[in-house]
């Protein structure tokens, strides 16, 4: 099962009010449960069966995505109002969101290069931040080729799941 299913299922669980959802596909097993629609919490545990395969990088974050969706709801309404005007003006920009909740950080380390500038071309797959989650730290890909126009997040903060990170302007 790919990251984005996995997300698209549990967005749908967060949103239809139904209370468990397991899947269970060859070597892969995923439970979500919630306290339904107007719950609080609810819990995303995946479980591989297989011992020689490692656990993809996106998927441990997702337990922490739904611990917290009284705090992620607010958040990406508030983002959208401020770039309005920006997208108006220029509306080929496309926005590099976070695939995750998480830490932002721009470098690798304190005393290590930032990753992507504004004004420095990107191409597609080239790593432009890091987002660390429950002590893993995910390097986030460029989606597209083109210039970074603007960085919408400061260093080292939090960011919820879809907040927009970088304005690209395609190449």
């Amino acid at each position: 099962m790919k990251l984005t299913e996995i997300q698209d299922l549990i967005k749908f669980v967060a949103r239809s009010g139904v209370t468990e959802v397991e899947i269970e596909q060859n070597n892969f097993k995923i439970t979500i449960k919630s306290e339904g629609k107007g719950g609080a919490k609810a819990a995303a545990q995946p479980e591989m069966y297989m011992p020689q395969m490692q656990m993809p990088m996106g998927m441990p974050q997702m337990a922490m995505q739904q611990a917290m969706p009284a705090q992620a709801a607010p958040a990406p309404s508030a983002p959208p109002a401020a770039p309005a005007p920006a997208e108006e003006k220029k509306s080929n920009l496309i926005t590099i969101k976070s695939p995750m909740i998480g830490t932002f950080y721009r470098a690798a380390g304190p005393d290590k290069p930032i990753f992507a500038n504004v004004g420095d071309n990107v191409k597609a797959g080239k790593v432009i931040c890091i987002i660390e989650a429950m002590k893993l730290f995910n390097e986030i890909e460029s989606e597209v080729n083109g210039k970074i126009v603007k960085v919408l997040v400061d260093d080292a903060s939090p960011v919820e799941y879809d907040q927009p990170l970088f304005l690209v302007e395609p190449a």
